[in-house]
């Protein structure tokens, strides 16, 4: 039997025993059905427009106009009672307003915080709770809303509710905490009003996006689309699991995988236990993330080196205005870049002097694209033989070495470094090669000595080499030096390089995830970074 639609969750899993009432529309008779463990609606109803109401216990009940009989199934998406949370838009200048868009079948209190060096209480924002009953409960729209987003605040909410940006740029929290006990934490970013530092840095936005899964689809979970019916269980059904060929998720062309929206919650950047900077970094995504990106802006705080924050949307866009800059910070995981994003960044190093602090490993690997609408689409597709990061062309005679290579150029032109297979998911500290370079001023190295040996890093512990780790390549500039590799297994350690230009810029690299997360905990990893920003901004050659 033909099912004639399908019941989901927020993360596409079926919905089994819902109850529907579909009342048809031109004939108003009605029918009763329940969900199967598929999440499926069977019956013999009539083709037609119908009005379904949808109930579980558990789930927001909810209803939809759908046309039954024509197309495939309808495919509805009930939102669990669970507590989400973020604003829209989620970067903004100083000054600028937001609407905070939270689903909770309670009343939450909601509060805003900055995370610098320390966690700042800025204000109440109140408790918010409505007079209808649930009235905080959002709804999800049918169908796959990672395309089109979860548009909360936008059925029943005659005005959304804003707040005004602090004047002060950097990494903004929101905690929604609940009387029961339930709490959600999201990010909001602000860029500065105008440019205040000369230090800026680029949180990595674009990839917060493709790690998300939320609505059931990110670029590491049905990727290009979502199948045809709802997940029952996800090592059976999902093609990450079930595709034996390395990168499978990744195998289907540019042009088919389809939007992911920013306008949706964000579970991978909540902060757990609402911990301190020193803290280890909770989380299997959030070491990637926000959370691990907070280490950087405090450990630059400590250092009293200011800085302006920007999301990788107004790099794209040019509101933040490289040349107004002398350094530029990249951290963590920078991943997925425009290809604007890309030629700028190139064009001020190599042209115009720029500074830049690769603070990351795995970055620049996927050129992506922005649209207006926000949302943003990958060019993932790779064809991977034998397991490698990098690729292949079709006939397998063309060897790539990264994603972004395929569509434009290895990222190693500009960073000097680029991320392969061998050291991937391990950690370790790493070994001084060159301990007479002015990098390591001050730290009392020598060559053959360890560095980095600790970190916050609780998903790949062991070292500051490591999670995805990134080395040179053909396609680095000739002058790029190496002065220190980790020891990660397989000679897949990162490797910590300096390359300069001709126009008096440079470009440090770490090659390491879990770099960023050894700047509390290891002092010459804090050393070594700090000698580079204090060099980078000095007007001296570098």
């Amino acid at each position: 039997m033909t099912p004639l639609a399908y019941v989901s969750d927020e993360m596409f899993l079926a919905i089994h025993d819902v109850v529907g009432e579909f009342e048809n529309l031109s004939t108003g008779d009605v029918f009763i059905l329940r969900s199967s463990p598929r999440g499926a609606f069977y019956g013999g109803l009539p083709p037609g427009e119908y009005r379904v109401a949808l109930a579980r216990e558990g789930y927001g009940s909810k209803t939809s106009r759908v046309a039954l009989g024509a197309g495939d199934p309808p495919q509805f998406r009930l939102l669990s009672d669970s507590l989400y949370g973020y604003m829209w838009p989620k970067w903004v200048r100083a000054g600028e307003k937001a609407e905070y868009r939270v689903h909770s079948v309670e009343p939450y209190q909601l509060t805003l915080w900055r995370y610098g060096l320390k966690k700042e209480y800025v204000r109440m924002i109140g408790w918010v709770d409505e007079h209808g009953p649930k009235a905080n409960r959002q709804v999800l729209p049918d169908a796959d809303f990672t395309q089109t987003g979860a548009r909360w605040n936008t059925e029943g909410y005659l005005a959304p509710p804003l707040i005004e940006a602090p004047n002060r740029t950097g990494l903004y929290y929101l905690w929604a905490r609940t009387p029961s006990g339930q709490a959600f934490s999201f990010p909001w970013l602000v860029a500065p009003a105008a440019p205040e530092a000369r230090v800026a840095v680029v949180a990595s936005t674009n990839t917060w996006n493709a790690y998300n899964n939320f609505g059931g689809r990110g670029n590491y979970v049905n990727a290009h689309r979502l199948p045809a019916r709802p997940i029952v269980n996800s090592r059976q059904d999902l093609e990450r699991y079930t595709d034996p060929t390395p990168f499978g998720v990744w195998k289907h062309p540019d042009e088919d995988y389809l939007p992911l929206s920013f306008d949706r919650p964000e579970p991978g950047n909540h902060l757990f236990d609402d911990p301190e900077i020193t803290a280890p970094i909770q989380g299997r995504i959030q070491c990637g993330q926000a959370p691990g990106e907070w280490r950087l802006y405090g450990w630059l705080e400590r250092q009293r080196i200011a800085y302006d924050l920007y999301a990788e949307a107004q790099l794209h866009t040019g509101a933040l205005r490289l040349d107004d800059y002398r350094v530029l910070v990249l951290a963590v995981h920078p991943e997925y870049w425009t290809r604007e994003m890309y030629l700028s960044v190139k064009s001020w190093v190599f042209e115009r002097g720029g500074r830049l602090m690769y603070l990351g490993g795995n970055g620049l690997n996927c050129e992506v694209t922005l649209a207006g609408d926000g949302t943003m689409r990958c060019l993932t597709h790779l064809r991977s033989l034998e397991g490698e990061l990098g690729g292949r062309s079709a006939d397998g005679a063309i060897v790539y070495e990264s994603r972004m290579h395929r569509t434009l150029e290895s990222e190693a032109r500009l960073l000097g470094v680029v991320c392969t297979s061998s050291g991937i998911m391990t950690a370790a500290p790493y070994r001084v090669l060159d301990a007479g370079h002015w990098v390591f001023h001050g730290t009392g190295v020598r060559d053959g000595d360890l560095f980095g040996e600790q970190t916050l890093h609780e998903r790949i512990p062991g070292g500051a080499s490591g999670h995805e780790t990134d080395k040179r390549s053909p396609s680095s500039p000739p002058e790029t030096r190496l002065l220190a590799k980790g020891i990660n297994p397989d000679d897949g350690g990162s490797e910590l390089t300096l390359h300069e230009t001709a126009s008096g810029g440079a470009v440090f690299a770490v090659g390491s995830i879990t770099w960023v997360s050894a700047l509390f905990p290891d002092p010459v990893v804090s050393a070594v970074t700090a000698n580079v920003i204090h060099r980078f901004l000095s007007d001296s050659e570098t």
